[in-house]
């Protein structure tokens, strides 16, 4: 089994982006390993999400949906900082936050009900957190299913660890998901499951060779 360390510290040498990142630089498929200012493991800085895409070549339209797009149902990472910012501060508009509006039927029952200018706000405070926060390194993977795996083995691998912690200020620690809070991390999928293994790691390493 791979340590979370090793895998950490190999991590902590892929390139980094921040917002506005170059666009140009990032692959058509892969997974992003996103890390967040003050938040520390294993020397350095700590992962705190891990994700991908499931459309193929789909990589940068999913980190403009969480960097760039203010709509909350279209990235649940976004719907997730948005949660704990507004439990932190117990606002009563995190019920309409709840709200997925994308199907149609679900617009035309509780649109009425949303403050859209509030809605707006939110948005904008999401958005400034995120590109204030946090910081992202892309490993190239092309095949769907050999992302999703490796997705998922990392995931496990960073929840396994048990040095891996957040801090004391961290947000999430206010958000309403058990998972969040309880992993440190903004998932709440695939957690605890089986870590990467040696082979694993030895094929992610040969992914920037």
């Amino acid at each position: 089994m791979t340590s979370c360390k090793a895998f950490h510290e190999w991590a902590r040498t892929l390139t980094q982006y921040r917002f506005s990142f170059d666009r140009s630089g990032i692959p058509p498929n892969g997974i992003y390993l996103l890390f967040e200012k003050g938040e520390r493991g294993h020397g350095g800085e700590r992962i705190v999400r891990v994700g991908t895409h499931t459309g193929e070549g789909q990589l940068l339209s999913r980190l403009k949906q969480h960097f760039i797009t203010p709509n909350k149902d279209r990235s649940i990472f976004r719907k997730n900082v948005g949660r704990a910012l507004l439990a932190r501060d117990r606002d009563p508009f995190l019920a309409d936050w709840e709200l997925d509006l994308t199907p149609a039927a679900t617009r035309a029952r509780h649109a009425h009900r949303i403050d859209a200018t509030k809605q707006e706000s939110v948005e904008g405070r999401v958005s400034d957190y995120i590109r204030d926060n946090f910081s992202f390194a892309i490993i190239r993977i092309n095949g769907k299913e050999e992302r999703l795996r490796l997705e998922s083995r990392i995931i496990s691998t960073v929840s396994l660890c048990p040095l891996c912690k957040a801090s004391a200020e961290w947000l999430g620690s206010f958000s309403p998901k058990e998972k969040i809070r309880e992993s440190g991390l903004w998932i709440v999928n695939e957690l605890y499951k089986k870590p990467l293994d040696d082979e694993d790691f030895t094929r992610l390493k040969e992914t920037v060779l």
